[in-house]
């Protein structure tokens, strides 16, 4: 890590200039406090001299700083720790500060970005310290209640109770390239642990932290995540335009398009589906959104980065938060990540879009040891549950229950190079008992043409082929 940045520093690095305004602190009643008595409430000795040294040090009269201040032109709540006051320790006015900046949040409907670097708590102060983060997780739960986002920065180094609370607990995680990310400290973990296992990149790595972001593009970074989670709206995200529509025919790896550029029968969707030239979600969301940001990690030590992409894009000048598979076996950290998706924008009031395009969930011995069933369940949860309008648009394959789980009840669309099927025509063919060279006529018995599907009622339309549309969409 390079040298590691005072308070004031992370703030200049992060605020637009001169527009840092820093809270008042609060005031705290005369009894029971860190202050109150001499060495503070434990009496530990020298507690009161340790403080004037930080004090006089680091030119702070506290661990935190904290204050309003615009990060391109978006006004937030900055809460930065200096790490020379006693290793950026939380203690009771510490608490006390940190709850005055939260509560301040909620009361000028302001996002909160916490630029994290502690040790942990002040030991000085016993459990009296350690119950702050009982209040901090409060008034970041009453901050979540209110619709308002929390964007956290973890720098060089954080650990124990401030990972725990500020940094891992935030919606959206960034870190500083090589920082010590972890819950226990360089002092407090097994002789023989391995230190690589407490960084930045391997908290990314595990799906704790969204994107290790260089110092030179914080800035940037923060103030492009708090324009997206900032922009509610009660409009539901319209599906994307089809690309490559008939890829088939013109590169001859599938069959020619029918009536409206639609399949003609079951297996030619089937085959239009999985055509390798078929565009796949990095297109669909590179033509859909101006900008986008990603989320990635379930926050529970998985990432499917080559399953399931996630984040927060601009179209047309409004946020949308969009959850996309890419064509491959979704594995269970993906779902995880797609519920914290839909979860999150749920909470902030921002439209979400799907995209469907998978053979199916992961069903190896690995994913069911990750909990295949329960991820999917979970994601079943999170789009049955929202209140914000979900759009849902199939662009490839749709592959049974694994698909379905990502899928709008009610506002669910196709383009015309895509099939969504209660199985694999193959399987269902085995299944049955049938020979292989009858695997056409069982994908015309499921009907998995997006045709089929606008009859059967499953999707409200066929982007991009006209009169195949519900006549109730």
């Amino acid at each position: 890590m390079t040298d590691r940045l005072t308070a004031r520093e992370i703030v200049a690095l992060v605020a637009d200039d001169a527009t840092f305004a820093e809270l008042p602190d609060p005031v705290r009643e005369p009894t029971g406090s860190a202050g109150s008595a001499p060495d503070g409430p434990l009496g530990w000795p020298g507690y009161d001299a340790a403080r004037a040294r930080a004090a006089e040090r680091t030119g702070e009269r506290e661990s935190v700083v904290c204050g309003t201040a615009l990060v391109e032109g978006v006004r937030a709540v900055l809460i930065a720790f200096e790490f020379g006051f006693l290793g950026g320790s939380l203690g009771e006015r510490t608490g006390d500060r940190l709850v005055s900046a939260y509560a301040h949040a909620r009361a000028h409907r302001l996002p909160v970005v916490p630029l994290v670097a502690t040790g942990g708590s002040r030991m000085q102060e016993g459990m009296l310290a350690l119950t702050q983060l009982q209040r901090v997780t409060r008034e970041s739960v009453l901050t979540r209640e209110a619709g308002l986002p929390q964007i956290a920065v973890v720098r060089d180094p954080t650990t124990g109770g401030g990972w725990a609370t500020l940094g891992a607990g935030a919606d959206v995680v960034l870190a500083l390239p090589g920082a010590q990310v972890g819950f226990a400290g360089s002092r407090v973990r097994p002789a023989d642990a391995d230190p690589a296992a407490y960084t930045a990149e391997a908290q990314a790595a595990a799906g704790a932290v969204d994107a290790v972001v260089p110092p030179e593009e914080l800035r940037d970074t923060l103030g492009r995540w708090l324009r997206l989670l900032t922009r509610p709206s009660t409009t539901p995200a319209a599906p994307p335009k089809p690309l490559g529509t008939g890829t088939g025919a013109s590169t001859g790896t599938g069959p020619a398009p029918g009536p409206a550029g639609l399949p003609a029968t079951g297996w030619d969707a089937v085959l239009r589906a999985r055509s390798p030239e078929r565009p796949r979600a990095g297109a669909y969301l590179d033509a859909y959104f101006t900008h986008r940001v990603a989320i990635d990690g379930d926050r529970c030590g998985g990432t499917d980065p080559q399953g399931m992409l996630c984040g927060f894009g601009d179209h047309e000048g409004r946020t949308v938060a969009y959850a996309a598979q890419t064509g491959t076996a979704t594995r269970p950290a993906g779902y995880r990540t797609a519920a914290r998706l839909i979860r999150l924008a749920d909470r902030l009031g921002i439209p979400v879009l799907t995209l469907v395009d998978t053979p199916g969930a992961a069903n190896d011995a690995e994913a069911e040891r990750q909990g295949a069933g329960a991820a999917i369940a979970d994601l079943f949860a999170a789009v049955a549950a929202a209140r914000t309008p979900v759009t849902t648009l199939v662009v490839g394959e749709g592959g049974s229950g694994g698909a379905l789980a990502l899928a709008a009840p009610g506002n669910t669309w196709a383009t015309p190079d895509s099939y969504f099927s209660v199985i694999a025509p193959e399987l269902a063919a085995a299944i049955l008992k049938r020979p292989p060279h009858e695997v056409e006529s069982t994908a015309d018995q499921l009907r998995v043409r997006p045709q089929d599907l606008v009859d059967l009622g499953v999707v409200r339309g066929v982007v991009g082929a006209r009169d195949r549309t519900r006549d109730d969409g």
